[in-house]
């Protein structure tokens, strides 16, 4: 029997039904455009070695290394000394953590890591002891500032320090191993102690898990939004844009004093234009706004003290009014034994980012890299990277009357931000035209996208981690 239906005659209660879901599916698709689901494909993480690898034993050579920068800093570079202590055959003495940083963190290791765990869970891979024996402490050692991304071929060469020394004292641990071409099994082994070793300590755990899950409480999704407009960044860029000439002079005179920071004079129209500045508060609410999310997000501020406090924040606030901060989230009492310990403040920062529905850094510091490389590494979690140099001419162009914010806007951002979500894609290599080691300084870092050499396709190659 064959059924002719004609529209006019359809019951107005189906029309509606019809109409309502029509509502529901554009609602749907708009969902997942702004939150989506992590872009797996089928991949998933895989450190497990190959069936050539051999852990190191190094009883009778022994590293110390002292660790330098901020948290996520120190965390990619002991990591990499883990591989290092790996090919040089040696044991790997729990390192020093920084102290002398623009945070002046007094944390030990213990402090911020789960020491135990870290020590066991590569003991596979490398033998790591808390101090030296105590035959050794007062022996002599050679202290190296090994060059920054070597190859394997590097180290093997430096072997030859045990021909005198048992110590060898490694002065900074950040970007001592190459991005790329490095052994399959040795890049599975950064992230074995990247992702599954170097846990933090477990108060630092704890305490970070309760605010995710009071997060949860208060709305089902929420971002992540690493606003890096505190001090120390925007005086390191020499970035003073929407800054008063007060605040624009504290900020120069702080540069001048950081013996560090080698480069002091900076032209900050130039660094806005090309990119290198973070995004202000106020860009950051365009920004997220012209995405299409709605004024009532919950957006999770992590970040250390905002330059200028209400006064810049309210530009971000008055359009998204549900901003959350670790002070409103924890009680006091909670926070009490992390504070004045930037380090371990940063690591609650860091559990938050990571677990946060869409991540968005204000700018690609090494938060935001080490953020981004774990999300993708846990399944491509949605991670959107401001291209900070094409929105500045947009802001610029809203700011001269140019562009008016409304779907022109918002269409012109999402297309510029289509391919900027996380999605998986193999790390990228060098800039072309550049020649020499500084070429290494533009490849993107392991740590921000460890694709392909820790994340599989093949089902037969799938872990639980």
């Amino acid at each position: 029997m064959k059924w002719n239906i004609v529209e006019d005659e359809q019951p107005q209660q189906l029309k509606l039904s019809v109409e309502s879901r029509s509502e529901q599916l554009k609602s749907h698709v708009h969902d997942e455009q702004l939150w989506g689901s992590p872009f797996s494909h089928g991949l998933y993480p895989c450190v497990k070695p190959t069936a050539k690898y051999k852990g190191s034993q190094g009883f009778d050579h022994y590293l110390t290394v002292r660790s330098n920068g901020g948290l996520n800093q120190m965390r990619t570079g002991i990591s990499d000394m883990v591989g290092v202590a790996h090919i040089m055959n040696a044991t790997l003495v729990i390192p020093q953590l920084d102290k002398r940083s623009f945070w002046q963190d007094s944390s030990v290791f213990s402090d911020i890591f789960d020491e135990l765990h870290f020590i066991e869970s590569l003991k596979g891979d490398v033998r790591i002891v808390k101090e030296l024996p105590k035959n050794l402490e007062g022996a002599p050692r050679a202290r190296k500032h090994f060059t920054s991304w070597s190859s394997v071929g590097y180290y093997e060469e430096m072997k030859r320090l045990w021909n005198d020394y048992q110590v060898v004292h490694v002065a900074k641990s950040d970007s001592r191993l190459a991005n790329n071409n490095l052994p399959l099994d040795i890049q599975k082994l950064r992230c074995r102690a990247l992702y599954q070793a170097l846990q933090f300590s477990p108060p630092i755990e704890s305490l970070g898990k309760k605010l995710v899950k009071r997060l949860r409480s208060r709305g089902e999704r929420y971002i992540a939004l690493h606003l890096r407009y505190e001090k120390d960044m925007l005086s390191f860029t020499g970035c003073t844009y929407g800054l008063t000439d007060a605040e624009s002079e504290e900020l120069r005179i702080m540069r001048e004093n950081t013996k560090h920071w080698k480069v002091k004079n900076i032209n900050s129209t130039e660094q806005r234009i090309e990119g290198f500045c973070p995004l202000t508060p106020k860009e950051v609410g365009i920004f997220l706004q012209a995405l299409g999310f709605p004024p009532s997000t919950l957006i999770y501020i992590a970040a250390g003290d905002i330059y200028g406090g209400n006064t810049h924040l309210s530009e971000l606030s008055s359009r998204f009014s549900n901003l959350v901060f670790k002070e409103s989230l924890a009680t006091p009492e909670e926070l009490k034994a992390f504070t004045n310990h930037a380090s371990q403040w940063a690591a609650l920062d860091y559990i938050i980012s990571v677990e946060s529905d869409v991540f968005a850094p204000s700018y690609s510091g090494n938060m935001a890299r080490a953020v981004e490389g774990h999300r993708r590494f846990l399944g491509h979690r949605r991670t959107i990277s401001p291209d900070r140099k094409g929105l500045v001419e947009i802001f610029d162009k809203l700011e001269t009357g140019e562009l008016e914010e409304g779907p022109s806007l918002s269409n012109l951002v999402q297309r510029m931000h289509k391919n900027r979500q996380g999605a998986p894609r193999k790390r990228h290599g060098s800039l072309p035209g550049i020649k020499g080691r500084a070429r290494f300084r533009t490849e993107e870092a392991f740590y921000e996208n460890p694709y392909p050499e820790c994340i599989c396709g093949s089902k037969k190659e799938r872990e639980i981690t």
